[in-house]
């Protein structure tokens, strides 16, 4: 057990270092409320209608739990589970799903990232962010993975727009 914490604390610096030198660690605000989360729901849900695209949409708070959900009609089943997988994954690691996968795509090393307990490695998940600080995460799936991120990114920027 301990040896699969230093594999994970070890994994998860990496992660932070990879990250440019001037970039910040997000820091983590308040949990994101349930007004929030369906303010982040409709706006990806407004994207995906958009593009006739059938998806689930998860937001959780900064620990993973969830605060709301939906799934819009003729999405697969699979998609339920995955959207809030994705939406803890971003929320606890602090950073999108996409920069998981675009580092297990490198292997080698990055390959250790699969052993993170509550890591998805599929785009489509991004941490909720307001005023700066990580309040929670979304989770969007049922469709490619780069047309989950796009919802996703739609309900995030709704919450961070001014």
């Amino acid at each position: 057990m301990h040896t699969l914490f230093r594999l994970a604390a070890a994994v998860v610096s990496c992660l932070l270092m990879a990250a440019p030198a001037s970039a910040q660690v997000p820091q983590y605000g308040a949990n994101v409320n349930l007004e929030q989360a369906r303010k982040a729901i409709a706006a990806g849900q407004a994207e995906a209608r958009k593009n006739n695209w059938p998806v689930a949409i998860a937001v959780v708070d900064n620990a993973g739990h969830l605060v709301a959900f939906e799934k819009m009609d003729n999405t697969q089943t699979a998609s339920v589970e995955v959207a809030q997988d994705k939406a803890v994954s971003a929320a606890i690691y602090r950073r999108s799903t996409k920069v998981v996968q675009d580092g297990l795509a490198g292997g080698g090393a990055g390959l250790r990232l699969l052993a993170l307990r509550g890591m998805s490695p599929v785009e489509g998940g991004i941490p909720l962010v307001i005023d700066g600080k990580i309040v929670g995460g979304i989770g969007v799936s049922g469709v490619n993975s780069d047309q989950d991120g796009v919802v996703a990114k739609a309900g995030a920027d709704a919450l961070s727009a001014k």
